[in-house]
């Protein structure tokens, strides 16, 4: 069952504007988080990273990503000046890398168009690479006690329920009311903080998408949703991703203790970052090694999942002797490759499921461990 207004229910009764506010403010101080590295300041660089990194991650992987961040670039001036690889090695792994790359952009504009300082408001901080209305009010919200509303996927879940808002969010033209019903909720100034990170702390702990937590709940006694017993049918969003399958071959080319890397496109799956050679086909492979001296192994294919598209990965391992020289060959056919130590793997940013195939940690992966859990672009 579909929640809409067209279902021939009356419209939903709208949660009082204090009621809500005052609740979710006093539930935030008593039981939301507080220990989170990125609560404990009101530098827009922190708040911002840590909001970047947020995006469709869960906060226990962001934790160990967020402090060899600070550890590497400890201001948006050293993160600005830094190559664009050395933002990309440490971001390996966290998916999505799009964000990466505006992170480094939005970097460089804030030193470059506004003197290293971040905009106080939330409208100016939207004008920046890679930051969107919701990050920007966060940020705003947080660091400047500026009275706005964010409304990521945490925040839509709470207040589509709480509010009964069953209207399809897939429209612009809905997500457009939700906006304006959250800015009518928005507490007084002194309250935008902890009003802020309750709505998120309430969305990541109690009101999950799935077997939401509801008699713990502040918004329990006035929730639509919980009174219709059916939370989960919120928030409305009618579009769905398509998922696709694609086989990739993956050629492990090494000579001696070195590996052969190549950088992928600009655009499209793990832009930027450097990989291993990929082919469509094994006859494919097979005819680019075709005359050349050394070793193959076929080794086991393993699947990585990312949000859209199962990839169906089969590497195979071909170890050339040290005493071949085939630099030239290499290059025609691969212009951004090159030879990399396996001792300095670390410092180049490699999709995930390539980090584990070469075994940067202590061993090799089993196949059956390398079938990994979802990983965003």
């Amino acid at each position: 069952m579909t929640a809409g207004r067209n279902s021939g229910k009356p419209e939903p009764v709208a949660v009082p504007a204090a009621p809500l506010a005052e609740r979710v403010i006093a539930w935030q101080r008593r039981h939301g988080r507080h220990a989170l590295p990125w609560q404990q300041t009101r530098d827009p660089y922190r708040v911002w990273l840590s909001e970047i990194m947020l995006q469709q991650t869960q906060v226990s992987t962001v934790l160990g990503y967020y402090q060899r961040f600070l550890e590497r670039f400890p201001d948006v001036a050293a993160l600005a000046a830094a190559p664009a690889d050395d933002v990309l090695a440490l971001w390996a792994g966290l998916g999505y890398y799009s964000r990466a790359r505006n992170l480094h952009r939005c970097a460089q504009a804030v030193v470059a168009e506004h003197g290293g300082e971040f905009p106080r408001s939330a409208q100016l901080l939207a004008t920046l690479p890679g930051i969107g209305r919701s990050t920007a009010a966060a940020i705003a919200a947080f660091c400047f006690d500026e009275r706005v509303a964010i409304l990521d996927g945490n925040v839509k879940r709470v207040l589509t329920r709480a509010l009964g808002f069953g209207d399809d969010l897939a429209q612009a033209r809905h997500e457009k009311v939700l906006w304006a019903r959250a800015e009518a909720l928005l507490p007084a100034p002194d309250g935008m903080v902890a009003y802020t990170q309750g709505l998120m702390d309430l969305g990541a702990t109690l009101c999950s998408q799935r077997a939401p937590r509801c008699t713990a709940c502040p918004l329990t006694d006035d929730c639509v949703a919980k009174r219709e017993g059916r939370p989960e049918d919120y928030p409305v969003k009618t579009r769905k991703l398509k998922r696709g399958q694609r086989a990739i071959m993956l050629l492990w080319l090494t000579q001696g203790d070195q590996v052969w890397l190549v950088r992928r496109p600009a655009t499209g799956i793990w832009a930027g970052l450097w990989s291993l050679p990929e082919f469509d086909s094994s006859d494919d492979l097979w005819q680019a090694l075709s005359g050349w001296p050394g070793t193959s192994e076929v080794l086991p294919g393993f699947t990585h999942v990312l949000t859209h598209l199962d990839l169906l990965l089969q590497p195979v391992q071909h170890r050339m002797p040290t005493s071949a020289q085939r630099e030239a060959a290499l290059k025609e056919r691969w212009p951004d490759g090159r030879w990399v130590e396996r001792r300095e793997l670390a410092a180049f940013g490699l999709p995930a499921p390539v980090t584990r195939l070469l075994g940067r940690s202590d061993q090799l992966f089993a196949a059956q461990e390398l079938v990994d859990q979802t990983e965003p672009l």
